[in-house]
């Protein structure tokens, strides 16, 4: 495996096991974790909300389940939690809540830093819950539940189902490559495309070049978008590619797929993403060299060539340097390079 590799696979990883000693590889790290999750739903109003409803806040029924103070009130709407534990968190909340009131009279200025799929199922289930809360049992509570399953482990499963041939999927994702999933239980098809949409780079470069990214594969060539066939014995891909950065990245996970923690896979794939931007960026920096030097064009080419993704890497800087004619020049110069390295 690459050194390079092994210090972005590794990165977080010491963060997570920082009590164990020595940082070792993720093979020789096996976290337990229990299958339980938990969740707490709570109603937060605003001072000028629940002031009007006082009575109910004072109430034997409604005491032990609302937190109140001068600038809000926090009730518990649904829990799995034991009570102790509900009462602890809610209080730990309430506090966050508090240090939010920074412009008295203006309102609050809350920061909760959650990560954009979690975010955006609690917003799909916000909009399922109606002010009287009539349908908690058969819209909220299911997703409650579930919450855990649904976002956390997907990642884990399609390592698992995919074994080696996650490498498949890694490129189709770096590369923005349309991908369709025939014959697939519906569990199974949300978590593939919940693990190529967490393994896109859409969030993490400028929105204008994702979008002329992914146009640009999506018409060069309809061939070109990958097919996953579930329908026979064996699961086949058709259209599919791969690198060397994408097997590397994938044996990784494989190293941890047993036994692993659904939040390292994560954490491996968010470190697999800033590697990929990590390249991105230096092949940048070299190709705007390389329009005046002619070593550094061979220095461009040198990474291109180690970095074992290359092919993606040119079609990335190739589309947001489309306007820019030195560094047109310079990209022509290497896919060309690249391609008799291919044909030696």
């Amino acid at each position: 495996m690459l050194r390079s590799l092994q210090e972005s696979v590794d990165g977080e990883e010491r963060e997570l096991e920082s009590s164990e000693e020595g940082g070792g590889l993720p093979e020789e790290r096996k976290p337990e974790r229990s299958s339980n999750s938990y969740h707490c739903l709570y109603g937060y109003r605003g001072s000028g909300l629940h002031q009007g409803s006082g009575s109910d806040v004072g109430s034997p029924s409604k005491s032990s389940a609302e937190t109140s103070s001068d600038d809000f009130s926090l009730s518990l709407v649904d829990t799995n939690l034991p009570t102790e534990a509900e009462m602890e968190l809610r209080g730990l909340v309430a506090k966050h809540l508090n240090k939010g009131a920074l412009f008295e009279g203006m309102g609050n200025v809350i920061s909760v830093e959650l990560r954009l799929e979690l975010d955006g199922y609690i917003q799909d289930m916000k909009t399922y819950l109606d002010s009287k809360q009539s349908n908690l049992e058969t819209c909220i509570q299911p997703r409650l539940r579930t919450w855990f399953e649904d976002l956390v482990c997907p990642i884990q499963r399609v390592v698992k189902f995919f074994q080696e041939k996650l490498a498949f999927v890694l490129h189709a994702a770096l590369s923005c490559t349309p991908v369709e999933v025939n014959g697939s239980e519906e569990r199974t098809e949300k978590d593939i495309n919940r693990f190529l949409r967490a393994a896109s780079l859409q969030d993490l470069v400028r929105e204008s070049m994702t979008t002329s990214l992914c146009t640009a594969a999506a018409t060069e060539d309809q061939c070109k978008s990958v097919v996953i066939d579930l329908n026979g014995p064996q699961l086949c891909f058709h259209g599919a590619g791969t690198n060397r950065f994408c097997e590397d990245w994938t044996q990784a996970f494989l190293n941890v797929s047993e036994g692993g923690n659904p939040f390292l896979f994560r954490q491996m794939l968010e470190n697999f993403k800033l590697k990929a931007i990590q390249d991105i960026n230096n092949l940048k920096r070299f190709i705007r060299q390389a329009e005046m030097s002619h070593y550094a064009l061979f220095k461009c080419y040198l990474f291109l060539k180690n970095s074992g993704s290359g092919d993606v890497l040119l079609k990335i800087v190739k589309v947001e340097y489309a306007e820019v004619q030195e560094a047109r020049n310079v990209i022509s110069v290497l896919e060309e390079f690249m391609r008799d390295q291919l044909g030696a």
